[in-house]
């Protein structure tokens, strides 16, 4: 059995990270049965996330067999653990730098292709008709510096023409009015998007997927994919393999660097932490004066990301440690329940029960990928959402459903998703270039 070649510590692949998810409270775990025995299939996806469910759903639906493995149960990485929102995003990259690198044409459809994923997952919740708790009308990001406020009254025009649709200024003054009372300095609200369980949306997705007769398997680790001497290929778990024409990687942070070689160096999954608070009452929301239910993040690049739910629990996200450990975890809880206790004081006494941390994804271009895996004809992959993998997830997923099947996509497929991820200097020990961009977000956060 070959051995994964992962970059974190194993205990961040482990069960402790998401042992106190809230979401896991709210959905139980769809806990399917291994594989087990030898199969065959058209197209095998390995990962039951947001991507590999997408691509399954469509395939089946597109009357193509496929397989989907799991390691542990569906939705179990990053799709059943992040912070809920579907919003604009997939890129780390501003437009400005993916213009410099593709060109005007090829960065506004990107953008167009971040209006679609929003809309893909909207119209999937509705066609499914799936109860994901949905809330939050687009996204507010909030200023925590003057001067990010003034940065966004001149962007209005610019985001205009880019999505087609204007932000809404709310200046300093109003915050309170607003339902946004804490230590900010005005906001910008995108009317794209919405807040979601994530689970929910991913257990919609697995139910619909089998329904359409993907085949869905838990606790089947692929640890190796061979190439047969007919071009097809075989993915070896622990208690069986899937012989397939064609495979698809959706792994996202959870990769390794050997399934298949190619991916080696060409992700970095980063640590993203979570804490939910117990309910409250009106009483405790009106003494803080936060009563909106947008989903929100500030203006740092280590930035917040927070919402109050529809049964009155706040969660608050933010960066993770630059390494796994129960010392480190404990840091990081110590640290992101001082930041909410300093941007939500009336709070202060309020129980956080709820912890748990997971992996983000980027690219060395810090854009995403959906497409081939050069060499491995047939072999497809998607990943590095950075932080926006609800909406960009999906619409990767399917993406690769139409790849998979040589069609066209008939919605926006620009030059960006289709760019050859580099490789990230230093290997299998690039994790030691996240310290100093750590450092120097943090100068810029001042």
């Amino acid at each position: 059995m070959s051995v994964l070649k992962r970059i974190w510590e194993d205990g961040a692949y482990g069960a402790v990270p998401v042992a106190d998810c809230w979401w896991a409270d709210s959905v139980p775990a769809d806990d399917l049965p291994a594989l087990e025995g030898d199969t065959t299939t058209e197209v095998a996806v390995i990962g039951a996330g947001f991507t590999g469910l997408n691509a399954a759903l469509a395939l089946a639906e597109a009357g193509v067999g496929v397989t989907v493995l799991q390691a542990e149960h569906p939705f179990w990485g990053a799709s059943g653990r992040n912070g809920g929102f579907c919003c604009l995003g997939g890129a780390k990259a501003s437009h400005a730098t993916i213009r410099a690198k593709f060109g005007e044409a090829e960065a506004c459809g990107f953008a167009q292709a971040e209006l679609a994923a929003v809309a893909h997952v909207g119209d999937l919740i509705d066609g499914l008709g799936l109860d994901v708790d949905r809330h939050s009308e687009g996204e507010t990001q909030l200023a925590h510096r003057p001067r990010d406020f003034d940065a966004m009254r001149a962007d209005v025009e610019a985001t205009r023409n880019l999505y087609g649709v204007t932000p809404t200024i709310t200046p300093p003054a109003e915050l309170a009015q607003a339902g946004f009372k804490g230590p900010f300095h005005g906001a910008s609200t995108m009317p794209i998007g919405f807040a979601l369980n994530p689970r929910k949306y991913a257990f919609g997705l697995c139910q619909a997927a089998q329904a359409a007769g993907a085949v869905v398997h838990g606790h089947s680790a692929v640890t190796r994919i061979e190439t047969l001497a007919d071009g097809r290929y075989r993915l070896h778990a622990e208690k069986g393999s899937v012989t397939a024409e064609k495979f698809i990687v959706a792994t996202n942070g959870y990769s390794a660097d050997n399934l298949p070689d190619w991916m080696g160096g060409r992700y970095l999954p980063t640590q993203s932490s979570v804490i939910v608070t117990r309910p409250m009452s009106d009483d405790e929301l009106a003494a803080q004066g936060w009563t909106s239910r947008q989903m929100c993040y500030d203006t740092r690049h280590l930035l917040h990301y927070f919402r109050l739910m529809p049964d009155n629990r706040m969660l608050m996200g933010m960066r993770g440690g630059l390494k796994h450990s129960p010392g480190t975890e404990a840091q990081i809880k110590a640290m992101i329940r001082a930041d909410f206790d300093k941007m939500f004081p009336a709070w202060a006494h309020v129980e956080t029960p709820h912890y748990w941390s997971g992996f983000v994804c980027l690219s060395r271009d810090l854009i995403p990928y959906a497409g081939p895996i050069p060499d491995m004809p047939g072999g497809f992959a998607a990943f590095a959402y950075h932080g926006n993998g609800v909406s960009m997830g999906s619409y990767a997923g399917r993406l690769l459903a139409d790849l998979v099947r040589d069609n066209t996509p008939e919605t926006p497929y620009p030059a960006p998703l289709r760019h050859t991820p580099r490789k990230f200097p230093l290997g299998r020990f690039r994790r030691m270039l996240m310290r100093p961009a750590y450092l120097h977000y943090a100068w810029l956060d001042r």
